[in-house]
């Protein structure tokens, strides 16, 4: 089976014959066939099905013409290994059943075990691995998005809760960050030995702190699991979700290969921000799917000869999919942008 390993190459910042793409929650409810999966089971019930979860992984890939796979799972998957409960609720999210609140709820916090507890998502990746022709990416969310689901008890707009602990006992929030960091090392780790091809750590709600504050209380962590994971020979991603761009210039020092933008921060103005030393994924915004095509195509277009200024561009998204985007839609991006992005390469080769 011929391998394309199109995306591998860009992460690394090596030549390639046209851009590859992704889409962040490419597995998802825009597809009429994944809406009725969705129908007979919960999302963690398909986790807890390797065969199921394998197929709903592919099922982008063959349907878009997408360079890579992202693993069908949930940034929430690896607490109920350390000892939480929670559910994914329709309409709202995860929900923590005893959000943590004292140094009681953080001391009791249990290191990971990925191969007792999680084995389902690592046979996932397992069969994965044999059947794509394109490579896998698995990931794992953040420390500073997971402590604000455990914190809150549920998604949030404020952070109150999470800002009050981070602010008033700085040593126990440095606790929680260095459990939660532990539990993505281990995790992450092994899904590469499962046979995942590359790694993306989602921080999603990051950007809701001012760059000071990204400094003192997260980057630590942050740049202790890339240090931790850098002798894995595979690209590793840090996205730093929604509203991040005043954070970039603080990135400048990890041990990964990508850094993902949300649509905010223009190709070029990020790589000025990481002073190029990242290959870049983006950007373009997922709500732009709404508008007509030759709109989709003006704005991918800019973003593609951005792309295409220097080495190591993935094109993607800003954010995760959403229900309405259309299926049609996005064949037709995904074909514009190895299209076009070929037509310039092979241009500039002659």
């Amino acid at each position: 089976m011929a391998y394309n390993d199109r995306f591998i190459r860009a992460c690394f910042k090596q030549e390639v014959d046209r851009l590859p793409v992704w889409y962040m929650r490419q597995a998802g409810r825009y597809d009429p066939e994944y809406r009725q999966i969705k129908e007979k089971y919960t999302l963690l019930e398909i986790c807890r099905q390797p065969e199921l979860a394998a197929q709903v992984t592919l099922m982008p890939v063959r349907k878009l013409g997408v360079d890579a796979a992202i693993l069908y799972s949930d940034i929430m998957n690896p607490v109920a290994s350390i000892g939480v409960d929670f559910d994914i609720v329709k309409n709202i999210g995860p929900v923590i059943a005893n959000p943590i609140s004292s140094r009681q709820d953080i001391e009791r916090l249990k290191p990971i075990d990925v191969h007792r507890d999680l084995q389902h998502i690592l046979d996932t990746i397992s069969i994965l691995d044999r059947e794509l022709d394109v490579p896998l990416i698995t990931f794992a969310g953040a420390p500073f998005t997971i402590a604000s689901y455990l914190i809150e008890g549920r998604p949030s707009k404020s952070y109150i809760k999470t800002k009050t602990l981070m602010y008033s006992d700085p040593g126990l929030w440095d606790m929680l960050m260095n459990k939660l960091g532990d539990m993505v090392i281990t995790y992450l780790r092994a899904h590469v030995d499962s046979g995942g091809k590359a790694i993306q750590l989602f921080d999603s709600w990051v950007g809701a702190l001012a760059p000071k504050d990204f400094e003192r209380y997260v980057e630590p962590v942050i740049t202790r699991i890339f240090a931790e994971l850098s002798d894995l020979n595979v690209p590793k991603i840090y996205f730093p979700g929604v509203s991040s761009g005043e954070l970039l210039p603080q990135l400048t020092s990890l041990q990964a290969e990508v850094i993902g933008l949300d649509w905010r921060v223009s190709i070029r103005e990020g790589r000025r921000r990481t002073e190029g030393k990242y290959a870049i994924q983006g950007n373009l915004d997922p709500y732009l799917l709404t508008a007509p095509m030759d709109v989709i195509k003006q704005h991918a277009k800019e973003i593609i000869d951005m792309g295409l200024e220097t080495s190591g561009f993935i094109f993607n998204l800003g954010h995760g999919l959403f229900p309405e985007a259309s299926l049609e839609k996005l064949q037709e991006l995904t074909a514009y942008v190895h299209d076009y992005s070929a037509e310039v390469l092979a241009r500039r080769k002659a």
